[in-house]
């Protein structure tokens, strides 16, 4: 009986220590949403005058051939997905079968107590350390033990303060404060 409490609780600690398993991966990566400046490919099966490479615009749309402006802001590749299948569906195609790949993600923003503030190419698995890195190091002023972001998306909209070893998404606005002393 206690060989199998401590079995337990080491197959426990060695799962903590693991992170998060790649099913949360992929699934905080179905789970992410379009924005303006993310670069798409949409897959039409069967019809290659209307699968091709889009860029989300500023409104958070994209035009298609046959069924013109598809607004993509704030939605899933899948959700996206079945809204072009439901566009084309009824005039169109019979049964179109649509698969959307995320060719370039937008930007994210950094500013503040860094040598080059500016917009940078998101990463997948960056962190904010690395983002700082990236724009040149901190300055002699900077506070280096936390970062402020507003991420895109968020309810609020406020700035939230985070470890430097969490991670960049996409449209982050990342702001390096002063230190007082």
């Amino acid at each position: 009986m206690i060989r199998l409490f401590f079995s337990l609780r080491l197959l426990l600690v060695f799962s903590l220590l693991a992170g998060p398993s790649l099913a949360d991966e992929n699934e905080q990566r179905s789970g992410y949403q379009l924005g303006p400046g993310d670069k798409i490919f949409v897959s039409v099966f069967n019809q290659d005058d209307l699968s091709g490479e889009y860029t989300i615009n500023g409104s958070g749309e994209f035009v298609m051939p046959l069924i013109d402006k598809v607004l993509a802001d704030g939605l899933t590749i899948a959700e996206l997905s079945d809204v072009i299948v439901n566009k084309l569906k009824p005039d169109y195609l019979l049964n179109p079968q649509v698969s959307i790949e995320v060719l370039n993600f937008r930007p994210y923003y950094i500013i503040g107590e860094i040598n080059s503030s500016g917009s940078y190419p998101y990463v997948e698995g960056m962190t904010f350390l690395n983002a700082v890195a990236i724009a040149g190091g901190f300055t002699y002023r900077a506070r280096k033990k936390y970062v402020l972001v507003k991420r895109e998306g968020s309810s609020e909209g406020k700035e939230v303060r985070l470890d430097f070893n969490g991670i960049v998404m996409p449209g982050d606005i990342i702001r390096v404060t002063e230190r007082l002393f």
